[in-house]
């Protein structure tokens, strides 16, 4: 998921919205105190397109959670007082102050310091040199000892801003988790110390602080961690310029930020951990039309016009979730003279969804599902192999480089596990699952050319087929619905696109569960015309059909439910 993540229509059982509450005490923190609740959320909004991203399969309910001084975690001087009373034996005396951590340091001491959350704490501790204690939201129950929240930590610091460089005062939350924090493999496997830690990243974000505020907002940590869940999920990891569509507002309030796209810290630098490379992504809160400009163009576009516009993000991209405008609405020169430009020039970034889609083939009466891939009710649709996989993973970080020469990798056999050198090795094949369904060898599944083909997918996912049309398949590239409902593919090709087995002969071809279809430019341009109407989705009416009986192509535009069905 290079480059861009995200899924269409589905609610994710870890959205930030619940009545369950856990209360905890702010004791210390560098000078902040006062009662704080850590609010744990339950079913809430969707969360859809993060572009190339996958839906998470139900995750536990959501444990609490619980605010301390980070004095109180590993890795401060309070911390090694208390381990080293855990340590002693009953009634033998302490001594008076505990060893430095170090090469001589006893083997049970030197576990209290994790390498790999002291080295992210030593890049904090360089911004923050003041804030040895910061405030920090932590789960009771570890993501390794059974607890449903990934992140073992997230700090929380006071950020002064540059009043000359037009920064604002803020605060600033850090994760401690997706990277690989003990390389003991309870969490993360160790691969060495030259690829990424872990996923290679951990998550920051910069809140404004409201005038009088003494305390950071408890409610990004609860937000970091849900995304957290989603790669851990998933496996799909976050690169910069990525979006996710949430679908409410991120703090719960009626604010219009309600979606986020993902960009470098400005302030983090890259640290280099006993157990590989930690990166920093910062999430940046924004509006909906902001998000849908840069799914049409691309996601580091909108950041850069963010970073212009004073009351939007200014240089450090810092969220107010009080901006009551879009930068559309602050100036309305953006739109028309770069964002539009933009598309008309690059096209769009967004090389694909995970989404609410199917695929028949109607070529075979329904009953004929010896080879073929019908999911009407009832059937049990075969399963992506690994190697088909990793072949639309791979395809869909490709079509992220703009630049790039539009190329569908080729499945070969010779590639280990499926994975490029460029990659770190996965755990898992995050759409394998324990279930009765055969896995057919990648080998014995032949590439099939169909004659007629029948396309489903949800509002929302159906909205974005303009953007497929118009922003890739007409700049000579591709895009890729993966269905978040079963194991399926739809991508769409172009006559550019290397690599492909759908060619201008046989335009719908099917490699067991995953359908490519090739779209001349001419037949593309008849579309977007018949389409229109999807570029208002609220003016659209369900089910709608479109059909092109010369092309024997049909989509439908179906409500939620019919995908939401267990036996779909």
């Amino acid at each position: 998921m290079g480059a861009g993540t995200g899924r269409a229509g589905a609610p994710p059982p870890w959205s930030p919205r619940g009545p369950e509450a856990h209360s905890g005490r702010l004791r210390g923190g560098d000078g902040w105190g006062g009662r704080c609740t850590v609010r744990r959320r339950g079913a809430g909004p969707r969360c859809s397109p993060h572009c190339l991203g996958e839906s998470h399969p139900p995750s536990p309910p959501a444990g609490p959670s619980v605010l301390f001084p980070s004095s109180a975690l590993p890795g401060s001087p309070s911390a090694l007082r208390a381990g080293m009373a855990e340590l002693r034996p009953s009634g033998a005396p302490g001594p008076s102050a505990p060893p430095a951590p170090g090469p001589t340091a006893p083997p049970a001491f030197a576990s209290l310091f994790p390498p790999g959350l002291h080295a992210i704490y030593g890049e904090c501790r360089r911004l923050y040199p003041d804030q040895p204690n910061p405030l920090q939201v932590t789960a009771i129950v570890k993501y390794w000892l059974g607890g449903p929240d990934p992140l073992d930590y997230v700090s929380m610091y006071r950020n002064v801003g540059s009043p000359s460089a037009n920064i604002p005062e803020h605060w600033h939350y850090v994760s401690f988790g997706l990277s690989d924090l003990y390389g003991d493999n309870r969490v993360h496997e160790f691969t060495g110390t030259d690829g990424p830690s872990g996923f290679g990243f951990e998550l920051t974000f910069r809140l404004k602080r409201e005038t009088g505020e003494s305390a950071p907002p408890t409610w990004p940590a609860e937000l970091m961690q849900g995304l957290a869940r989603y790669v851990f999920q998933s496996e799909n990891t976050f690169c910069s310029g990525d979006h996710v569509s949430w679908h409410s507002p991120l703090d719960n309030s009626e604010s219009r930020i309600q979606h986020m796209l993902l960009t470098e810290d400005p302030q983090m630098q890259p640290v280099q951990t006993p157990f590989g490379v930690v990166t920093f992504l910062q999430i940046v809160g924004v509006c909906t039309e902001e998000l849908h400009s840069a799914q049409q163009w691309n996601g580091q576009g909108i950041l850069e016009l963010l970073r212009t516009v004073p009351v939007a993000g200014r240089p450090w991209l810092i969220t107010d979730m009080r901006r009551g405008e879009t930068i559309f609405e602050i100036d309305l020169h953006l739109q028309q003279e770069r964002v539009d430009k933009g598309i008309e020039t690059d096209g769009s970034n967004l090389s694909g969804v995970s989404a609410k889609c199917a695929w028949d083939d109607l070529s075979r009466p329904p009953e004929d599902d010896e080879d073929s891939r019908s999911i009407c009710i009832g059937t049990q649709p075969r399963r992506l192999s690994g190697k088909d996989t990793e072949q639309i993973r791979e395809t869909l970080r490709r079509g992220l480089e703009i630049n790039s020469k539009p190329v569908l990798p080729p499945i070969n056999p010779q590639r280990q596990n499926g994975l490029t050198h460029d990659r770190a090795p996965s755990r898992k094949d995050s759409l394998e699952s324990d279930s009765s369904t055969a896995i057919i060898p990648h080998e014995l599944i032949r590439t099939r050319q169909l004659e007629s083909v029948h396309l489903k997918f949800n509002q929302e996912s159906g909205a974005l087929i303009p953007l497929c049309l118009r922003g890739r398949l007409l700049h000579g590239r591709h895009f890729t619905y993966k269905s978040i409902t079963g194991d399926m593919a739809i991508t769409f090709v172009s006559t550019g696109v290397e690599g492909a087995f759908a060619t201008e002969e046989h335009p719908y071809a099917a490699h067991g569960p995953w359908l490519q279809i090739l779209l001349t430019e001419e037949f593309v341009e008849k579309m977007l015309e018949d389409l229109e109407d999807l570029t208002s989705p609220e003016e659209c009416k369900l089910p709608k059909e479109y059909s092109w009986p010369e092309k024997k192509l049909k989509v439908s535009i179906l409500p939620d439910v019919v995908f939401d069905s267990p036996l779909h």
